[in-house]
């Protein structure tokens, strides 16, 4: 479906007209809004086949640091 986000929140999460967001609801009943990160985020994460595979958690966590990444340049303009 589609959402009118806040400009105050749009801005914080640098988010621009058709980024796409996913909502998080949490059994406390509160909602966490973050920016749905492209495919071509994770690209670089796993180096080489020889390599050995990327846990979840080191996916997690790259995909945390990309959200702060583009909440910390939302909080510079």
């Amino acid at each position: 479906g589609q959402a009118t986000i806040p400009r105050a929140v749009r801005k914080h999460l640098g988010l621009k007209p058709g980024d796409r967001v996913k909502f998080f609801m949490h059994p406390d009943g509160s909602v966490v809004l973050l920016p749905k990160l492209p495919a071509s985020a994770l690209r670089g994460i796993v180096k080489s086949r020889r390599r050995r595979p990327v846990t979840i958690e080191e996916m997690t966590d790259v995909a945390r640091e990309g959200a702060a990444s583009v909440a910390s340049r939302a909080k510079r303009r």
